[in-house]
């Protein structure tokens, strides 16, 4: 299983990450392992989606990086 996951950083901006071990990602995001995010702790999951292809969850990860899909994730997601 794939998952695309969205985090809320403590300078209250989001993150958005794939990965196919969520709670591995998130003992590294909070350990201050993650150049993108060790600046900005605390981070909380806001939510996940899952996939059982790998492509998809990189696809969609890409797309919630666009200009429509920060639009979505932000009036939808979070």
């Amino acid at each position: 299983m794939w998952f695309v996951y969205i985090l809320k950083c403590a300078d209250r901006k989001f993150y958005t990450g794939c990965t196919s071990n969520l709670e591995d990602r998130m003992k590294r995001h909070n350990g201050g392992q993650v150049p993108a995010t060790k600046n900005r702790l605390p981070v909380t999951l806001i939510t996940y989606i899952v996939f059982s292809e790998k492509q998809k969850a990189y696809d969609f990860e890409k797309y919630l990086k666009t200009g429509s899909g920060r639009a979505v994730m932000t009036k939808r997601l979070v």
